[in-house]
């Protein structure tokens, strides 16, 4: 009788910078975590292309591995960093202009519907962040978009990693609706303990994996 081996993917999760930290707290707080962690997003909006490089080149001085580095919005700051993707939003180039032109890097496409995400992976997107799933602080007064369009999210082949008021004790929702893992801001960078948080949320992630 052959028994046929299956590897389980393992749930991803993805740390994104809140854009009112100082980089040297970012730096301090991501230097104790990245072991734990897929990635850490640079999403700072109101930083120019140069101080976005700046702030790759600082994370890595305190050994933080490019590898875990995503640029949101700016192709062109995370080819000449080095980082391992870029995180692309509506306003950014498409998804298959950066996949053509820019191979090597992981590319993110956040998007808030079925329809956005069939079209982010027609266009190649290695990956969806969908949200935001429930209520967030960060999104004071607007509706959040719930589980039944992660269900059908699910079906596209394509991971999906969700965003938006998850936390430890939600996370096995998301996984049962087909999530491959989760993104989370507050709930780590604002937390009165970053490291005791990732560890909350991995062993959310593995339970809710199981």
């Amino acid at each position: 009788m052959t028994c046929i081996l299956t590897s389980v993917k393992e749930k991803e999760l993805h740390i994104i910078s809140n854009g009112k930290m100082a980089i040297e707290q970012l730096a301090e707080i991501v230097s104790d975590i990245h072991p734990y962690i897929t990635a850490i997003h640079i999403r700072e909006k109101q930083k120019s292309a140069r101080e976005l490089f700046q702030t790759v080149e600082f994370l890595t001085k305190n050994n933080i591995p490019l590898s875990k580095i995503m640029i949101n919005d700016r192709a062109d700051v995370a080819l000449v960093s080095g980082a391992r993707g870029v995180q692309l939003a509506y306003h950014s180039l498409d998804v298959d202009s950066v996949k053509e032109n820019f191979p090597q890097l992981r590319i993110g496409s956040s998007i808030h519907s079925y329809h956005e995400a069939l079209k982010a992976k027609e266009k190649g997107a290695d990956y969806v962040l969908y949200g935001h799933v429930f209520q967030s602080q960060s999104k004071p007064g607007k509706s959040p978009k719930g589980l039944e369009e992660l269900k059908k999210l699910s079906k596209l082949d394509i991971d999906v990693i969700t965003i938006g008021g998850i936390t430890p004790d939600n996370t096995e929702q998301v996984l049962q609706e087909g999530a491959n893992g989760i993104a989370v801001m507050s709930g780590v960078l604002e937390a009165r303990d970053p490291l005791l948080a990732v560890n909350a949320y991995n062993k959310a992630l593995k339970n809710g994996g199981g």
